[in-house]
């Protein structure tokens, strides 16, 4: 259980990370996405990965 919450935290932290570089328009990948300059989905991605975050931490405690 430890090591499938640390894989979807890592996953989830990283998607979250693409979210908000998407978001904010520092990443343009791909270049035809509908999520580029688009602010919620900067938002949405800080929480997913504030969410990854947790699950990281949670599975090293347990």
């Amino acid at each position: 259980m430890k090591t499938a919450l640390l894989i979807i935290g890592i996953l989830a932290l990283l998607m979250g990370l693409l979210w908000v570089g998407q978001g904010i328009g520092v990443v343009h990948w791909p270049a035809s996405g509908f999520m580029i300059d688009q602010r919620p989905w900067a938002v949405r991605g800080t929480i997913l990965a504030a969410v990854g975050l947790i699950l990281i931490v949670w599975s090293r405690r347990r």
